[in-house]
């Protein structure tokens, strides 16, 4: 895939190579909660005809920026339009950040739960809408994915009811809830992918989700990784937290794949 470029309106264009030939538009969405100003994308291709379904996704720590939108070019495709959603503030994405202020603003977030709720409703309305006016999308078939620390509120969100017919965490941080009393109601199936040398987000952590879920009744599903660490669909990722495995990415996104095309 060729990098992007910055087009006079401000959408991005993608031109890949090889034998699928995609035109990729990244496409910005503002939107404003709590006073601050936030601004989504709708990434999808333009050369595919006619609505699809759509896919609402948390990206990670570092939040809208170059890295998260080539994530949601590899999730979406020419299947399905990606609404990436800002949990941080427009511009937030393009700033330089040491890991100990990302995990700062991000654990602050993860334990507001009246922010990821209201925040990640405003970003989802936003976006449903402008694609929707594009006529881009499926309103009835919509999927949400969540990696990271965004797979942690997202699972916030569809606790609180949010109307995802199908969930996917990839490689999820901080999936237990930080508001124990409220009640569980999660409508939509559940996958999530996971590395059983995680050690962000170790293996009990992902029991106990699994345990919440069934004890709710949820359809839900997990495909462990033997061996594999935190990050394995982070491209940049190299350290000794999380580390990229292309063999792995590419088998989560054909796991992805499969999950919403029985479930959208």
């Amino acid at each position: 895939m060729a990098g992007y470029s910055e087009s006079r309106a401000r959408v991005r264009i993608w031109q890949s190579q090889g034998e699928n030939n995609m035109a990729m538009i990244d496409h910005p969405v503002p939107y404003e909660y709590g006073g601050k100003q936030y601004e989504g994308r709708i990434v999808y291709d333009d050369s595919v005809s006619g609505k699809r379904p759509a896919i609402y996704m948390q990206p990670d720590w570092l939040g809208v920026c170059s890295h998260t939108v080539e994530m949601a070019v590899d999730a979406g495709q020419s299947d399905y339009v990606v609404l990436l959603v800002d949990m941080y503030g427009k511009d937030y994405g393009g700033m330089k950040k040491t890991n100990e202020e990302l995990g700062r603003v991000a654990r602050g977030n993860r334990a507001n739960i009246e922010f990821i709720l209201g925040c990640g409703a405003a970003a989802g309305e936003s976006l449903t809408a402008e694609a929707e006016k594009m006529g881009l999308i499926d309103t009835s078939k919509i999927g949400a994915v969540g990696y990271c620390m965004g797979g942690g509120y997202l699972t916030e969100q569809i606790r609180d009811g949010a109307p995802y017919k199908g969930s996917v965490f990839i490689h999820v941080t901080l999936p237990m809830t930080v508001a124990p009393n409220r009640p569980s109601d999660i409508s939509g199936r559940v996958l999530t992918i996971h590395g059983t040398d995680d050690v962000v987000t170790p293996v009990p952590q992902v029991d106990a989700f699994q345990a919440e879920m069934t004890a709710n009744g949820v359809d839900w599903q997990t495909m462990m990784f033997g061996g594999a660490p935190h990050g394995f669909c982070v491209r940049d990722a190299n350290d000794q937290l999380q580390r990229f495995d292309q063999k792995l990415c590419d088998q989560t996104y054909r796991l992805m794949r499969d999950f919403f095309d029985e479930t959208l």
